[in-house]
């Protein structure tokens, strides 16, 4: 958790189980802490890491309903992030690595929101990923405790943030690739052109070649 002088109303939550099972009941705990004023959660989801790197969600809310629902709100762009591409190199990146991603200087060691949020999201154990507003952090500190959990916890402005900078990047990085491509293919083209002329202009010679006398 954050210290006290840096705690911060609206954040985003990170917790980490032993326990299979765990990430669910702590869901279904959010629901109770948001029902009886304890919290507010504006979305939050049960993930889990594949052995290919890649973060599946397996249970999602937002805060207009309780009900299950494929994406939206901050934690639908964390999970595209964090499930992408650009997620599985962040989740092996050290900060310096993902720092170049926000125009760090490349000696800042700091670690980014979004690599310690990945980093936290174990292979094969359910966890939680939440967004609350919260006037203090011992309600769900105590609740997730409870259930086991290790409460990561960063500031939803500062993962917002670098989530709008990681889409950048992401957009950036296809429009690379496309051109890269095109890019290939325009040599390519020139190239099967080249020797198509040379071939031609090699039959032409051959022909002007005069036959020779006798």
């Amino acid at each position: 958790m954050l210290d006290d002088d840096l705690f911060t109303r609206e954040n985003i939550l990170a917790v980490s189980f032993s326990e299979h099972s765990s990430a669910y009941e702590a869901l279904s705990r959010l629901k109770e802490l948001d029902g009886t004023g304890g919290a507010s959660v504006r979305g939050a989801a049960v993930v889990v890491r594949g052995e290919d790197g890649k973060i599946v969600t397996k249970e999602q809310i937002e805060a207009e309903s309780w009900e299950g629902t494929a994406g939206g709100g901050l934690i639908g762009l964390l999970i595209g992030v964090l499930g992408g591409p650009l997620g599985i190199v962040i989740g092996a990146a050290t900060g310096v690595l993902v720092g170049s991603l926000f125009d760090q200087d490349d000696t800042d060691e700091t670690e980014s929101a979004l690599a310690e949020i990945s980093k936290s999201i174990r292979v094969g154990v359910p966890a939680l990923l939440a967004d609350v507003i919260e006037e203090s952090p011992v309600a769900i500190d105590a609740a997730m405790a409870n259930l086991g959990g290790t409460v990561l916890r960063r500031s939803a402005g500062d993962v917002q943030a670098e989530v709008a900078a990681a889409e950048e990047a992401q957009r950036e990085a296809k429009k690379k690739a496309r051109k890269e491509l095109y890019d290939a293919r325009r040599k390519k083209q020139k190239e099967e052109i080249d020797a198509k002329v040379a071939d031609l202009n090699a039959k032409l010679n051959r022909q002007k070649k005069p036959a020779a006398t006798s």
